[in-house]
């Protein structure tokens, strides 16, 4: 087995690598144009975010057997072309589903505590109690969308809150444990105080959040996207802020990231300037731990696939 290895991976990986004999190229700072090159001499290949590994490149990869992601997620490589063509997907969902649920806890908990704003105001010489009155995290429902690695991480953490956790998943069923309860979506958009995101950005689920989706919450809601920007309609949501049907929202992730780009969209002067919007710069699950584990458990997964 000879793998390249296209982006910064944690070196437990080429250790776990050395120890097993598994021959790698591990080159992070290479071009896709250089990547497309040598692909052809390899059976295996490890990304993190670097390029999509689309049709074309997978169609290079003459001898490609698998291709392992050091993240959670494949949304950047065309999975449905590569298992037509054989070629084994192994992300490492597992290495990150801590810190993620971790991330949007303490956002949620900003959020509904004013914290930022309380901050910036006494920053600047402001000293309002009353405007910054939050509200209690125990007693709510919370409503998990997606019940995978991330969605069941964030269930277990929630679990000492005292909170009520539900949870829907399209794609599994009879998956209720101590620490969710398996609902409909009816359940959902009837009980939900909380709403959080923990599904794949896919052909069905780019743009999913709009308008209609967030009509039928019968409740005013906390919204959190950890999971992909392109799930939600950025316009979708300011509207549901301005009539009082999202009272905060929590973004780590949007549909364009990174400037000059993010500034050039026509909702983002409009999303910066609201006080019950929180944003972090796509690194929920981006912890010093994650990286560790994210490449720990990504090597152990090709090892296991090489003593087949």
């Amino acid at each position: 087995m000879n793998i390249l290895i296209v982006d910064d991976i944690h070196k437990i990986l080429l250790d776990k690598f050395d120890e097993n004999n598994i021959s790698y190229n591990y080159q992070p700072d290479i071009k896709r144009e250089e990547a497309e090159q040598l692909i052809a001499s390899y059976d295996g290949l490890i990304i993190r975010s670097k390029f999509q590994v689309d049709k074309n490149f997978i169609d290079l990869g003459t001898k490609l057997q698998f291709i392992g992601r050091s993240g959670a997620g494949m949304d950047n490589i065309d999975e449905a072309y590569a298992s037509s063509k054989g070629i084994t997907l192994l992300p490492a969902n597992e290495g990150n589903r801590d810190a993620v649920g971790e991330h949007m806890i303490g956002m949620l908990l900003s959020l509904m505590n004013n914290l930022n704003r309380g901050d910036k105001e006494i920053r600047n010489g402001k000293w309002r109690r009353e405007e910054n009155r939050g509200y209690e995290l125990m007693g709510r429902t919370i409503a998990l969308i997606g019940y995978g690695h991330n969605g069941q991480a964030m269930a277990k953490k929630l679990s000492g809150f005292g909170v009520t956790v539900l949870a829907y998943d399209k794609y599994k069923t009879g998956f209720s444990d101590e620490y969710a309860t398996e609902v409909s979506m009816e359940e959902v958009v009837k009980r939900a105080d909380i709403l959080s995101f923990h599904i794949p950005l896919t052909r069905e689920t780019k743009g999913m959040v709009d308008e209609e989706y967030l009509l039928h919450f019968r409740k005013p809601i906390f919204f959190l996207m950890g999971a992909r920007g392109g799930i939600a309609h950025i316009p979708a949501i300011l509207k549901n802020l301005d009539n009082g049907k999202i009272l905060g929202a929590a973004f780590d992730v949007l549909p364009i990231e990174k400037f000059p780009a993010l500034a050039q969209e026509e909702w983002y002067a409009n999303l910066i300037q609201r006080d019950n919007v929180l944003l972090s710069p796509h690194v929920a699950g981006w912890t010093f731990e994650s990286y560790y584990k994210l490449s720990a458990i990504l090597a152990d997964k090709i090892i296991h696939l090489q003593d087949k």
